[in-house]
């Protein structure tokens, strides 16, 4: 049997159906073999966006997404994408195209050590030198992406491997993975301090949301009467509309979230990895405050020095043990209920804005009104990021996905492209900028030919709007590089790729321009002309702690709307 047909009935037995990638010269024997392949192939139109398709694909489904690329200028195009996945802990199968065996280390055509700068950006990263090690590298790799903390492996493959010969009796051998370590022996002294604790608050992150532990989370933030704080990476860890749901803390977190982290006598914080971007620096957790520490990375587990009960292990299991160690508690109506009640209460401005220029906040608020109960939520990077996270109210974390560790731009309509090819009967919008959308919009060509009616919400402000509002805010509004001068018309650049489009200029015409998008057969760019002078508040300006009182105005706007 040749490598490259070994390649794709190994993945094939690891449950891969589909794979988006770009051909090249050294790939070709993989291309000729998925011609009698059960897997289906999405040429994309650039690396760097099968790497996001296929991060988008694993973040929404049990399956592990897989890219590939040729050598030299290909591999190196998917390093990007293969690094936002790797900052999230998404799980992902990199292939790779490379010069034969002979031919690495000189300098031969299209060759790039991509062994070595895939190295710091994946679990774990293989150059297989000889057919027979094929088996050992995707099985063993699919093994590493999927335990322990999530993230991508490497494959990098010789042509001369791809061409050569297996005996196709290797093809049944095993190579497990050993468990990851854990240490969970400290769960009682943490049923104890919560049992004693008068105001706890949980503090999750995707740690939580990998571990599928959203009921367990409710579960015991209904018992403990402790409001969930979220990074940005945990949204809608429970409910959103859940009375103990406050929302994302952080450098353009919720006033509510912030002031809970403060009060608290006992933060809990659940496969969060106290990040510069949450609650990074030990002197940003009042020295008063006990810290319990969950999280599978022993890398990250204990990290804040304010943690007094390290806990090493999944987050649905340590949970899960903590539950049944607390056994019936009910802590009733205690000052501190009442105070997350008044909390609760406050957290929220009016986003149902009526004017024009159009806000971008109004333009979520309609979004969330035309919206199925199910949709996917996928988002770009910067002020459209943050207005999602903040005004989308979602009921359960796969639905929303973004890039939180790398902040990447144009990661999200390429994502929003692999969410769609998984739930082709759900609704997917990627909430995008001018400036994100434009890195990617060529893979409005992926969408239409593999039929993926994706809607992009475009916040047009022609503005590199999170630059410009530090320039504005912390540098004396003096802009350099951030006007987006010469956009495209971006509904006839749509329409030149086949794809639907239209223009908003105003807010009475949101309701109608959604209704339309989200009725399109084929992909559909909503342009929607915003107020280029509106700041995504609140902000916390960079150098001062996100717990800190110094945070910007928090709401322009007093009436309340949920």
């Amino acid at each position: 049997m040749k490598g490259a047909k070994a390649v794709l009935e190994l993945l094939e037995g690891q449950g891969v159906d589909v794979m988006f990638g770009y051909p090249g010269g050294v790939t070709i024997p993989l291309y000729d073999e998925l011609l009698d392949s059960s897997i289906h192939h999405v040429l994309v139109r650039h690396e760097q966006c099968a790497a996001h398709m296929a991060d988008g694909y694993s973040r929404t489904t049990s399956k592990t997404g897989v890219c590939l690329a040729t050598s030299g200028p290909g591999a190196t195009n998917l390093v990007t994408g293969v690094a936002t996945a790797y900052a999230d802990s998404s799980p992902m199968m990199v292939l790779t195209g490379q010069v034969a065996t002979a031919a690495i280390g000189n300098n031969a055509f299209q060759e790039a050590d991509i062994f070595s700068l895939m190295m710091p950006i994946t679990k774990h990263n293989y150059r297989v030198l000889k057919p027979g090690d094929l088996p050992e590298a995707i099985k063993r790799g699919m093994g590493i992406a999927n335990s322990g903390r999530k993230g991508p492996v490497h494959i990098d493959l010789p042509v001369d491997v791809l061409r050569g010969e297996i005996d196709p009796a290797k093809l049944q051998e095993n190579f497990p993975v050993p468990s990851p370590y854990e240490d969970l022996s400290s769960v009682l002294d943490a049923v104890k301090m919560l049992r004693d604790a008068e105001r706890p608050v949980l503090l999750v992150g995707g740690g939580a949301r990998w571990s599928n532990a959203s009921s367990e989370v409710l579960r015991l933030a209904e018992m403990l009467v402790a409001p969930v704080v979220t990074t940005i990476m945990a949204k809608a860890i429970i409910p959103e509309d859940h009375p103990m749901s406050f929302g994302m803390l952080g450098m353009h977190g919720r006033e509510c979230s912030r002031k809970a982290l403060l009060e608290a006598d006992v933060i809990f914080a659940i496969g969060a990895r106290f990040s510069d971007r949450t609650i990074g620096y030990d002197s940003e957790v009042p020295k008063e405050t006990k810290v319990i520490h969950l999280d599978i990375d022993p890398m990250e587990s204990g990290k804040n020095p304010r943690t007094k009960v390290r806990l090493v292990g999944d987050a649905k299991k340590g949970l899960q043990m903590i539950i049944r160690a607390l056994g019936r508690i009910n802590k009733g109506e205690t000052a501190w209920s009442r105070r997350v009640k008044e909390l609760y209460d406050g957290c929220e401005c009016n986003i149902d804005i009526d004017e024009d220029p159009v806000k971008p906040q109004k333009a979520i608020w309609e979004l969330r009104k035309a919206l199925a109960s199910d949709a996917f939520v996928v988002t770009e990077v910067g002020q459209n990021q943050m207005w999602a996270a903040h005004f989308m109210r979602l009921k359960h974390p796969n639905q929303f996905v973004t890039s939180g560790g790398m902040g990447t731009m144009g990661f999200g309509f390429p994502a929003s492209i692999g969410v769609k090819y998984a739930h082709r009967d759900k609704q997917v919008v990627d909430i995008a900028g001018d400036g994100s959308f434009q890195m990617v919009f060529q893979e409005l060509a992926t969408a239409m030919s593999e039929d993926l009616p994706v809607v992009v919400c475009l916040l047009n402000n022609g503005w590199l709007g999170m630059v410009k509002q530090w320039q504005k805010l912390m540098w004396n509004r003096r802009y350099c590089g951030t006007e987006l001068r010469n956009n495209p018309d971006f509904v006839k650049l749509a329409e030149a790729f086949g794809a639907g489009g239209m223009t908003v200029t105003r807010s009475s015409e949101l309701a109608e321009g959604f209704k339309t998008a989200l009725s399109s057969d084929v992909p559909f760019v909503l342009d929607i002309r915003t107020d280029p002078e509106e700041d995504m508040l609140p902000m916390v300006p960079g150098g001062v702690s996100s717990l800190d009182g110094t945070i910007r105005n928090r709401c322009r706007w007093n009436q309340q709307s949920r």
